[in-house]
């Protein structure tokens, strides 16, 4: 079945205006409902509001989501059910979660126990890695079997985390979903993939339709509830969207298209290692923290993580599609600014270090 073919673009189009409306139009309801249980984000040292407000608005992008997906199915018959099931009861266990936690503030390891069953229920109803590309062998790939099965639960649980340690700044975390769902669609499209073009067109319309009223200044935040859906998700989804490929593609298109969420991560995991803090302990060390300090306004910081991530998910589109060369070329040029603006940023500081040294000096 062609990509175009019996209306698709028409059902793709309407998954994400129906995404779009329901989320924008249910954050009053999702504002209600985190006052009515006490979701409610408190400043601290961390914090970059400066006033008490609603989580939870991450209601708002599951109603717009599930909404689109039931019109979808409603339209569309190809999609495989034992994974849709997998996915939909995987993603309820963690919005239930993640909503407890806006209210209660849940320890880390019951969190990590419900994300572990989460993903297990997405990878035992065949949302999984099964091959790997191997040159050495006779088929061109090896079975990975219950490895495989391994890898996933922990790329899903990975990318859950991910997406939750980015929502620090007003828009941050709904607008680089937003990105990355929608890179994910265009390898759906050019791998001819509808199912995973219906999913990432509702995924991005929930987050566009929500992001409105969580830029800066942001009047509602999506939470936990919200953060870890989206995860959830995009994990979920980049595997089931790239599976024609074997793994070892599968997961380098996948990292790319998630670049900075997951290197932001990896960073502050291997932070937390080196200071002999436990990997859980948030801290003011995130590529979105670092910017502020430097006198970036949120809404300045934002759109340069926005314009990162669109690198990173271009970056991710290319070598879907086999041109590496020009993939590794955009991920150079983007290490090589990044590179500049480190050294010229820390001669800067020493700059300044030096001046005041002369001052107390005299």
């Amino acid at each position: 079945m062609g990509i175009f073919e019996n209306n698709n673009l028409i059902v793709y189009l309407i998954a994400f205006v129906v995404a779009a409306m329901v989320a924008f139009v249910t954050v009053p309801l999702s504002k209600k409902i985190a006052f009515k249980l006490g979701a409610i984000a408190v400043p601290n040292e961390r914090s970059m509001h400066k006033k008490p407000m609603p989580l939870a608005g991450g209601i708002s992008i599951i109603c717009g989501f599930i909404a689109a997906l039931l019109v979808a199915m409603f339209i569309y018959k190809g999609f495989e059910y034992e994974k849709m099931f997998g996915f939909v009861t995987g993603a309820i266990i963690i919005a239930c979660v993640g909503l407890l936690d806006d209210i209660y503030n849940l320890s880390a390891k019951v969190k990590l126990l419900f994300q572990i069953l989460a993903a297990l229920v997405a990878v035992y109803t065949g949302t999984r890695f099964d091959y790997l590309t191997w040159p050495w062998n006779p088929q061109g790939f090896i079975h990975l079997g219950d490895l495989g099965r391994v890898i996933s639960v922990l790329w899903i649980i990975g990318v859950i985390n991910a997406i939750n340690f980015i929502d620090g700044l007003d828009g941050l975390a709904a607008g680089i979903s937003s990105i990355a769902s929608l890179c994910l669609m265009l390898i759906a499209i050019l791998t001819n993939n509808p199912p995973v073009v219906i999913l990432t067109a509702a995924l991005s319309g929930a987050c566009l339709g929500f992001l409105p009223m969580n830029f800066n200044p942001a009047k509602i935040f999506m939470g936990d509830t919200g953060s870890t859906f989206l995860g959830f998700s995009l994990a979920v989804i980049s595997i089931q969207g790239l599976l024609k490929s074997y793994t070892a593609i599968t997961v380098i298109a996948a990292l790319f298209v998630l670049g900075l969420p997951v290197f932001d991560t990896g960073f502050a995991i291997l932070r937390r290692v080196i200071n002999r803090k436990p990997i859980y302990v948030a801290d003011r060390g995130h590529l979105h923290h670092r910017l502020v300090d430097r006198g970036f306004s949120q809404r300045r910081a934002v759109i340069t993580l926005y314009m990162v991530s669109g690198g990173f998910g271009i970056a991710g589109i290319l070598y879907a599609i086999g041109d590496i060369r020009l993939a590794i070329g955009i991920l150079s040029l983007m290490f090589i600014v990044w590179l500049v603006d480190f050294i010229v940023s820390r001669l800067r500081k020493q700059s300044e270090v030096d001046v005041e040294k002369e001052i107390e000096s005299k």
